[in-house]
């Protein structure tokens, strides 16, 4: 199974539309988001084509191939407009023996751990920075941000196919790879 795996679109229908432009080239079996969909945020400019509705439009008949977790910036009145769930604060995926403990990040992070063995991994959005940290106990991987990347990275997304994570931009070109 190949997943595509992205954060923190804040409202902007250019790069959602980038996105699933990226997903058809992809061929991913299905997407994980990792919050914060349709609000820029009181922290954030606004991002190109700022426009929750068509956001919205572009994602929701995709939504039996959407997983998705609650970001700070998403709450109940936008899980009233879109048809798959948003509001779970973390979702489990395994990688083989690996459990993947996918959240956006404001809540659990590198600061404040979710229940982790030996060996599994932290996966969250939130602070706009692509990241793969090999820590002691857990590795902790950030696939960046779709419309608003921070700290001079790019517009971009993950993959993960066959234990293989791959961080790309938006137009497909590899940054960073990790192999489990």
């Amino acid at each position: 199974m190949k997943w595509m795996i992205a954060s923190d679109i804040h409202g902007s229908a250019y790069y959602c539309r980038e996105l699933l432009r990226a997903l058809e080239q992809e061929q991913a079996d299905r997407l994980l988001l990792l919050g914060d969909i349709l609000y820029h945020g009181p922290r954030n400019d606004l991002p190109r084509e700022y426009d929750p509705k068509a956001v919205i439009a572009m994602l929701n008949p995709l939504q039996n191939s959407i997983l998705c977790v609650r970001g700070n910036c998403d709450t109940e009145v936008d899980q009233m407009v879109l048809d798959f769930p948003i509001l779970a604060e973390y979702c489990l995926l395994w990688s083989g023996s690996r459990m993947i403990f996918a959240t956006h990040g404001h809540r659990f992070n590198q600061t404040d751990l979710p229940p982790l063995h030996k060996g599994d991994i932290l996966l969250h959005g939130h602070t706009h920075v692509p990241k793969c940290v090999e820590e002691e106990n857990y590795l902790y991987l950030n696939p960046g941000s779709v419309s608003i990347p921070k700290e001079e990275s790019w517009h971009g997304y993950m993959t993960l196919e066959n234990d293989r994570f791959l961080w790309k931009d938006l137009q497909g070109k590899v940054k960073m790879e990790y192999q489990l």
